[in-house]
C-alpha cells in the first residue's frame, strides 16, 4: 500500500505515524484503555500499550494520528493483513479488504466527535488505496463500541467469542 501525506480536517490535522509518536501513541492507548477500565472493570480492554508495540504496529498497518494543536488526539490502525481475532467467512468476500484496528480517543477529548472523524477519514484513506471495504471488530460488551459504529454506517456482521472475548463484527463496503 501507498503511504499517504497528511490533510487537514479542521481544527485537525491527520497524517501517518512515525517512529517519534510512538511514545505519545503508547501513552494514547494505555490512557483509554484505563478509561474503560475504571467506567467497565477489567477485562480484555484492559491492557497497557508499550512503545514497542506501536512500533511492532507501524511495520504491519498504517497507523495514522489526529492532531490538535501538535498534540495527538487520536489514533487508527489500517491494515491489509487480516488480524487473528477476525473471522473472514463471517464477512462480504472481498478481493482488497482493509481491517481497522486499534483506534483510540485521547480520554478528555472522547464523546466530541473525534472517533466519528477518524472513521470518516479512514474511509476516505481506505477509497483511497482502492479497497472493496472496511472490517473491524469490537467489544460485545458495555466497553465496546459496538453501537458507535453502527451510528456510522458499519453493518453488522456476526457475533463471536474468541479467546474468552466476546467480538462484534463490523464491515462497511466500499464498493458493489
Amino acid at each position: 500500500m501507498k503511504q499517504t501525506g497528511s490533510l487537514s480536517i479542521e481544527p485537525f490535522r491527520i497524517r501517518p505515524g512515525v517512529p517519534e509518536d510512538a511514545i505519545e501513541l503508547a501513552a494514547l492507548h494505555t490512557a483509554a484503555a484505563g478509561r474503560l477500565t475504571t467506567l467497565y472493570g477489567t477485562g480484555p480492554w484492559s491492557s497497557a500499550t508499550s512503545e514497542k508495540r506501536v512500533l511492532f504496529s507501524m511495520r504491519h498497518a498504517f497507523v495514522f494520528v489526529i492532531e490538535e494543536n501538535s498534540a495527538i488526539v487520536a489514533t487508527f490502525h489500517l491494515a491489509a493483513k487480516k488480524p487473528w481475532a477476525i473471522d473472514a467467512k463471517y464477512f462480504t468476500t472481498a478481493k482488497k479488504p482493509l481491517y481497522l484496528l486499534s483506534m483510540a480517543v485521547i480520554p478528555p477529548r472522547q464523546r466530541q466527535g473525534i472517533g466519528r472523524k477518524c472513521l470518516e477519514q479512514a474511509l476516505i484513506i481506505a477509497k483511497s488505496l482502492n479497497a472493496d471495504c472496511i472490517r473491524l471488530d469490537a467489544y460485545n460488551d458495555a466497553a465496546g463500541a459496538g453501537s458507535f459504529y453502527s451510528q456510522c454506517g458499519f453493518a453488522e456482521r456476526g457475533r463471536v467469542v474468541y479467546r474468552n472475548a466476546p467480538l462484534i463484527y463490523y464491515e462497511h463496503i466500499l464498493r458493489p
